[in-house]
């Protein structure tokens, strides 16, 4: 059985904020405080906040099979959301967080002031569209409904794939931020916006649904083999990274954890895992 903890929406919203009227630092010197970045204690344990398939399921193989040899302690806490492991992040509840792509990231900073980077891709989960209605692309037909994710870059994200395969039509240009909005040809279909992890239950309630690769999987999705459609791997920007808050990129502890991930040993862990519905990443550069 795993061992790592699993922290609902509302324990974590309430530590992550008893948490923040304690923690110090400043914007302009985010890792001020003592014991962070490269001075951080690296006999503690490194804490990494992960959603919890494949990404605590990847940070357990490194903490069974890889992480004592060279020397460091892990400790993995399971979030089953999209927020609050960059609060907890950003605040100092834990260490790391492992659970998003690069352009989410730049978002999330940007509408809530964190302060957050990225120190290395790992994999990438491909975002597939889903049906237990029909069995073809060809059989989603006007008056139907799809569900998308609601949060701005994986809504982009969503639209894009449903452009590319025609089944709707977006303005030029709009790229990954495209919104409902900036549909300029809904070829009759309806869309009904929920949050990420809630997706994968409204398959039964919608004619198909956009559902993001970790959500997928902890559905028993087979993204590779169950999906209608499945985005490109190629020059695909939406890798998961490791984040941590800004100042604390030089932790040793960090640098390691980066190292074991891009190691040859995860790597064959994911390809014999996921059979291709978790690809490896490593080396990848995360664009916004």
């Amino acid at each position: 059985m795993r061992k790592n903890i699993k922290i609902t929406a509302a324990a974590a919203a309430t530590a992550a904020l008893a948490f923040g009227l304690t923690a110090c630092g400043t914007d302009s010197d985010p890792a001020s405080k003592s014991g962070t970045g490269a001075n951080a204690d690296t006999s503690k344990a490194l804490v990494v906040a992960a959603s919890p398939t494949p990404h605590a399921d990847i940070l357990g193989f490194v903490k069974k099979n890889l992480a004592e040899k060279a020397g460091l302690k892990l400790e993995v806490k399971e979030f089953t959301d999209y927020v609050l492991p960059n609060t907890a992040t950003e605040t100092g509840q834990v260490d790391a967080n492992f659970f998003q792509h690069q352009p989410y990231l730049d978002d999330f900073n940007k509408k809530n002031d964190t302060h957050l980077v990225s120190v290395g891709t790992v994999h990438l989960e491909p975002l597939g569209l889903y049906s237990k209605k029909v069995k073809d692309l060809g059989d989603i037909k006007s008056g139907q409904t799809i569900a998308v994710p609601n949060d701005t870059t994986n809504e982009g994200r969503a639209l894009q794939l449903l452009a590319e395969n025609g089944l709707i039509t977006l303005k030029d240009g709009v790229g990954t931020s495209a919104k409902l909005s900036d549909i300029t040809d809904k070829k009759g279909l309806e869309f009904k916006e929920l949050e990420a992890a809630t997706v994968p239950r409204a398959l039964n309630d919608v004619d198909a649904a956009v559902i993001n690769g970790n959500y997928a999987i902890e559905a028993d999705l087979k993204p590779a083999t169950d999906a209608l459609v499945l985005e490109k791997a190629d020059g695909n920007p939406y890798a998961n990274i490791i984040a941590v808050k800004k100042g604390n990129e030089k932790d040793a502890r960090v640098e390691k954890l980066v190292k074991l991930l891009h190691s040859d040993e995860v790597k064959k862990f994911i390809e014999d895992t996921y059979q291709g519905s978790v690809i490896p990443a490593f080396g990848t550069a995360a664009k916004s």
